[in-house]
């Protein structure tokens, strides 16, 4: 892939809806992208439209709902759709590209809830493209695992990257389980109902009490809870795996990171949310033996959900790059 990826950006639009995005947050993995591909030291960039493989469509998702829906407004939908239209049918027009593949080797990067809906508003865009986005549903908005790329939600906090942090082994973490979130979403409701604020082995907490650190209680599980809020993804699978806390998946229809290189299976747990009830007897079965396998295997897969400017090989920015080329090498073009 190093020797042979390339991409190439158009220049069309204007910051903030295009070439730029939001760098802290829950959205935050959207802007560092963008500006990482288009970054002129970027090793990946292609001088020239003709020696790429894919072609990136640099507008960001979550600005043009940050920046043109208004709570209340008639026409909820509309001018957002109508922006990603006019876009894409510009760049159809201007360049070959577009047009020789039916968008099949171009795509886009968004982490915002309404990414998926809203790339509806070109067909071609909906159906052929490579949609990079963390909202990554395979029973909603045409996810399709041979074309889309799932993109890890990562909440950078203050607009730092996560500094590398030492985890703590096996023998210093006596919390069997730990979760701390808002009410967002059925599953986290059902979790609340069961264990909030009931459980010195099991912690939950909607609003983690004054005085209490979230990374460290992080730092101190044995298992870190990631249930899906409003929709699939959550920043807390990354944040969990940067701890060495193994991630218990509680998610329904949900295309996992990496899933074409990881065996999520290895390294962290899935609980059905109709087994919520039981979280305390399935964790507490795992033998220490196995805990011990599945922990030492997250400290392994870390550095793939490293965030880092500039981005570093094999972390969470490259393993992305590779999950689109994957699905170029997957597509045989006409031309």
């Amino acid at each position: 892939m190093e020797k042979r990826f390339r991409i190439w950006t158009y220049s069309e639009g204007e910051p903030p809806i295009v070439h730029s995005g939001p760098t802290s947050g829950i959205y935050s993995i959207e802007g560092h992208l963008i500006n990482e591909i288009e970054d002129e030291m970027n090793p990946f960039r292609a001088r020239n439209p003709d020696e790429a493989q894919v072609f990136f469509l640099p507008f960001s998702m979550a600005n043009i709902v940050k920046y043109i829906y208004r709570r209340g407004m008639p026409d909820y939908w509309g001018p957002q759709c109508r922006l990603v239209a006019d876009y894409v049918d510009i760049i159809a027009k201007k360049y070959p590209f577009w047009n020789r593949s039916l968008g099949a080797d171009h795509f886009m990067v968004s982490c915002h809830d309404w990414a998926p809906y809203l790339s509806s508003a070109n067909h071609q865009l909906y159906t052929n493209s490579i949609r990079v986005v963390c909202n990554a549903n395979k029973s909603e908005f045409g996810f399709y695992q041979a074309k889309d790329v799932p993109l890890p939600e990562v909440n950078v906090r203050h607009r730092r990257l996560q500094h590398h942090i030492n985890p703590y082994p096996p023998s210093n973490r006596s919390i069997l389980a730990f979760f701390a979130g808002h009410a967002h979403g059925y599953i986290r409701e059902i979790l609340f109902r069961q264990w909030k604020d009931k459980d010195q082995d099991v912690i939950v907490h909607e609003h983690l009490p004054r005085g209490l650190n979230y990374e460290e209680f992080m730092l101190k599980s044995r298992y870190c809870l990631c249930p899906s809020g409003y929709e699939v993804a959550s920043p807390r699978i990354v944040e969990s795996i940067l701890a060495g806390c193994v991630p218990v998946i509680i998610s329904v229809n949900y295309s996992l990171p990496f899933g074409d290189v990881l065996n999520w299976s290895k390294f962290s747990v899935n609980i059905p949310v109709e087994k919520i009830p039981e979280i305390k007897s399935i964790l507490g079965g795992i033998s220490e033996r196995r805990y011990s396998i599945l922990q030492s295997r997250v400290v392994q897969v870390r550095l793939h959900f490293e965030l880092n400017r500039p981005a570093k090989q094999f972390d969470l920015i490259n393993m992305v790059l590779h999950s689109i080329w994957l699905r170029r090498l997957n597509l045989r073009l006409p031309y």
